[in-house]
């Protein structure tokens, strides 16, 4: 590349970061898939990472498709569903390519609800599933009836009382509540506790006001106040709305989405859109929970790294001291870590500010040239699941993405 061309780029990866920073992507409602993801259908299923055929998916992400034809009402067992996700009826497709994030194995069906991003500076809309909390949940491949009835509750009433909350409330500002959650120790990809306690708040009184039974308003209360990570979810939509807006402007060298299927691991940048740079998935080497083992462990799976490319959960570790204990390591370490992401980022975050750093901005807009260039892969935080469909999560910690996948799409860059 020459210096010219170098320049250049610089200049167009700084603009980018202007928009990054400048987005303002809001909560606005809760609607049923297949009324708000463009593109979904009654036979589509969304998943986790780059595009994968059934036949090849992990054990748990099976699982996690069979329970949710079952759960749509498209087959009335769970072996008669899995018999139609190999029959060639079922059509799968990424999550990120339809605008859309979910955890873990991702699945997105057509009467799932879906949280509405919208941001207010590009007009554009992002979707992620609403969190089912801890334990068996579908998203780590569980799907027996208390999984299944879990769903249902949270379609059928979660849903419809939360959106109604919202419409009788001003759109939330996600990027306010996570700038005011990194001040008060989340990362806002694997701790998530500030900013699920700032969403409570925010919608508590909106609930009770709304006209539902005090019963229904409870239960849903319960499941906000008792689900840590329900934040996650909207800080993966809220990732997704402003990486779409980098994406729309089809220039620069930035990170715009990371992501896993449990076979491999994707990247996309800026300047490449729908285009993914993919590598065989990994084992992550992390903090696993007694009794288990690295045998027991699915590869990289999931879509919530999303929120990594804008500079939260490994890049911003140093807002969130406490997270040490449940990734491994010590506070310093924690620091070290994200300070040296610093050497692959554009630059720092206007609003994502680390008050243990001097108010600091978290690293923001990783420029897969740098990683090339340095050898320096982007490190995310990450939960790992068991290859036993429903047995949950099994460990959590730190890892790298493969530096190959950087590398092809620096390539594949200076090569266009």
């Amino acid at each position: 590349m020459t210096p010219t061309a170098e320049a250049d780029l610089e200049r167009q990866n700084r603009s980018l970061l202007d928009i990054l920073c400048a987005a303002r992507p809001r909560l606005t409602g809760l609607k049923p898939a297949l009324q708000a993801v463009p593109g979904m259908a009654e036979n589509r299923i969304l998943h986790a990472g780059p595009p994968i055929a059934w036949a090849q998916m992990t054990p748990a992400m099976q699982a996690a498709v069979a329970g949710a034809l079952v759960h749509e009402g498209l087959a009335g067992t769970l072996e008669g569903a899995a018999a139609l996700a190999g029959s060639g009826e079922i059509d799968f497709a990424p999550a990120h390519d339809h605008q859309a994030a979910g955890a873990m194995a991702g699945i997105v069906s057509a009467s799932m609800p879906v949280f509405v991003a919208e941001d207010a500076v590009s007009g554009l809309k992002a979707f992620a599933t609403v969190n089912e909390g801890l334990g068996k949940t579908l998203r780590f491949g569980a799907n027996g009836p208390e999984v299944l009835a879990r769903l249902a509750w949270i379609r059928d009433d979660l849903a419809p009382l939360l959106d109604a909350a919202l419409a009788a409330h001003e759109p939330l500002d996600l990027g306010g509540l996570v700038a005011e959650a990194l001040r008060r120790g989340d990362e806002c990809h694997n701790r998530n506790k500030a900013a699920t306690a700032l969403v409570f708040r925010e919608l508590a009184l909106s609930l009770v006001d709304c006209d539902a039974p005090r019963s229904a308003v409870a239960e849903a209360l319960r499941f906000v106040a008792g689900n840590d990570h329900f934040f996650l979810n909207l800080s993966m939509a809220h990732a997704k709305a402003v990486t779409l807006a980098l994406e729309r402007e089809a220039k620069g060298s930035l990170v715009t989405t990371m992501a896993g299927n449990g076979r491999e691991v994707g990247i996309r940048t800026s300047a490449t859109g729908a285009r993914w740079f993919t590598a065989p998935a990994e084992v992550a080497d992390v903090r696993l929970f007694a009794g288990q083992s690295l045998e027991d462990a699915t590869p990289t799976m999931g879509d919530s790294y999303v929120t990594e490319a804008i500079g939260l959960g490994g890049f911003a570790l140093a807002a969130a001291p406490a997270i040490a204990e449940f990734v491994g390591g010590t506070v310093a370490d924690l620091v070290a870590r994200s300070e040296r992401m610093r050497e692959i980022a554009v630059g720092e975050h206007s609003r994502f500010l680390i008050p243990s750093l001097g108010f600091r901005g978290v690293p923001s807009g990783i420029d897969v040239h740098r990683v090339a260039r340095s050898g320096i892969a982007p490190i995310v935080n990450t939960g790992v699941a068991s290859k036993r469909p429903g047995a949950g999560q099994i460990g959590a910690g730190v890892q790298s993405f493969p530096l190959a996948v950087f590398q092809a799409a620096a390539r594949a860059l200076e090569a266009a």
